[in-house]
């Protein structure tokens, strides 16, 4: 489906009248529903994907293990997508909707053209690049040099907080999967944090008190 005008209620960082043009001639806008992966580990991409409405989840899998990279939300694109259109190889991560999305699609071979000619897509794409990187920078030290109960602590603090709620619903393999640790360990320490009444567990469910 074609995007609108109204698409640049959204995308206010595009300002100069001819990239928008060539953003409603070129794009196509698509759908996802929660679950849905739109972008695979070892895809070829020939397009870049913008965030309009929804969030992505970025994330690598190995071994039956994953382990999150970022999230990418309304008005953002992925790094990994978007460094694997920019450089001609195939995505190094996949990207899985964890509600219902809208994503704006755009050829990859429009990117650095578009780098040249219009400044505000320059500073979108330079910006991409720094705020992934800061992202991953801390999740590279969070896993290097935090504990993994912390970092459950943290997690599970930080979720409520964002959500308003203090019951989260997560299970222990999705939480697992979020920190990249295992369900095993996920479950050991989320059972001494029941005992020191930090949490209370529930099926499909963590309750932070």
């Amino acid at each position: 489906m074609k995007p609108s005008r109204d698409l640049f209620k959204k995308l206010i960082s595009f300002t100069e009248p001819r990239l928008q043009e060539e953003i409603l001639a070129n794009g196509n806008m698509i759908t996802a529903g929660k679950g849905d992966v739109i972008i695979r580990e070892g895809q070829y991409l020939n397009f870049m994907p913008i965030v309009i409405g929804g969030l992505i989840r970025v994330y690598q899998e190995k071994d039956d293990r994953e382990i999150l990279l970022y999230y990418v939300g309304p008005g953002q694109t992925c790094m990994m997508s978007l460094s694997s259109a920019y450089f001609d190889y195939n995505s190094t991560a996949n990207g899985m909707a964890m509600e219902p999305s809208e994503v704006l699609v755009l050829p990859a071979h429009l990117i650095a053209d578009w780098q040249l000619r219009y400044p505000s897509w320059n500073k979108f794409i330079i910006q991409t690049f720094k705020s992934r990187y800061d992202e991953l920078l801390s999740s590279f030290t969070n896993v290097a040099f935090k504990p993994v109960h912390l970092r459950i602590e943290e997690y599970l603090n930080q979720r409520a907080k964002d959500l308003g709620l203090s019951e989260i619903q997560i299970s222990h393999q999705s939480l697992a999967n979020e920190l990249g640790t295992t369900r095993v360990v996920v479950s050991r320490i989320l059972k001494q944090l029941e005992i020191d009444e930090k949490v209370r567990l529930r099926r499909g469910s963590i309750q932070v008190l």
